[in-house]
Order: structure tokens, then C-alpha cells, then sequence
């Protein structure tokens, strides 16, 4: 089941958020800097896992951090220059959208996740169309027993009736 709502991710009660990134990202940027500042660890750990595994974009990661907070990290974003901390990522594709979700319903199923909330994904710093993302959330996420709370409309430090 798919619910779309207006609030801050941020104050989601799921246990489990998923957001874009690029492989090597440095969290320096929208949702990801939030996440990077409430959960300096998982950035650490990623970036940790990205110099040793070199994951592609499509690939996904996640983290299991405090109070048994689990982040996912879906890398639907090209690499950012891995030289420069201060180098952006590049953007998203759909392509690697699609093969990110398919990985997360995989895991959702396996890991028998009941709740999740997710962004817009890769529609900030991504750079793709929500009305094409959002389709391919419902065709990927859709049929899942699990929860998907959608955040379509941010709204800072409001609760989300999820």
C-alpha cells in the first residue's frame, strides 16, 4: 500500500527511510545533508563501504544506525568526482531509479519490512520529474504488503499523519 503525505521526513515513526544518492556521495546536499547531520555514522560507513566495494549507480546500501533506525540508500544518481569532497553528484536516471527499486522491494520482501517512508526521490538534487518517478514507485512499490509512506509535499518539522 502506497500513502502520500505532506510533512518532514525527518519526523517519520518508520523505522526504515530510503533516499537517492550517488555511489562515493558526500552527503552535502539536500535530504542527504540532513540525514548526514542527524546520522554522522551512516555517512562515515558509506563513505567507508564506497572505498571499498566501488558500487555502481543502481546499487543500494544500507545502514542500521541508532534505535533501529535503518536507512537505505538507493544510488539512482551518477558519481560524483571522488578526488574532490566538494564535488557534487551527477544526476539521477530512471534507469537506475527502476534498478534501485526493484533492489529495495527485493529487500523489503526478504527483510519482511512492514513500513517505509521515502522522499520524491531523486526529483531534488537528481534532477527527475516526480509525475516519472512517481510512476515508477506505484509499478515498483506498489504491490509490496509493506507500507510505503510517500512524502510528496515537505512541510519542516511537521509530523506527517503517515
Amino acid at each position: 500500500m502506497i500513502k502520500e503525505v505532506t510533512g518532514d521526513l525527518l519526523h517519520t515513526k518508520a523505522k526504515v527511510i530510503a533516499h537517492c544518492v550517488a555511489p562515493h556521495d558526500h552527503f552535502n546536499q539536500g535530504l542527504a545533508l540532513e540525514l548526514r547531520k542527524n546520522y554522522p555514522g551512516m555517512a562515515k560507513d558509506f563513505r567507508h563501504y564506497c572505498r571499498i566495494h566501488n558500487p555502481n549507480a543502481g546499487e543500494i546500501w544500507t545502514w542500521g544506525g541508532v534505535g533501529g533506525m535503518q536507512i537505505i540508500n538507493l544510488m539512482a544518481q551518477e558519481p560524483s568526482d571522488q578526488r574532490r569532497s566538494d564535488a557534487n553528484p551527477g544526476k539521477a536516471t530512471i534507469g537506475n531509479l527502476n534498478n534501485c527499486l526493484k533492489k529495495l522491494a527485493d529487500f523489503l520482501r526478504e527483510e519482511d519490512i512492514k513500513e517505509i517512508a521515502i522522499p520524491k526521490l531523486a526529483t531534488g538534487v537528481g534532477g527527475l520529474d516526480w509525475e516519472e518517478v512517481k510512476e515508477s514507485v506505484y509499478e515498483n512499490l506498489g504491490d509490496l504488503p509493506a507500507k510505503v509512506i510517500v512524502y510528496t509535499t515537505y512541510a519542516r518539522g511537521i509530523e506527517a499523519e503517515e
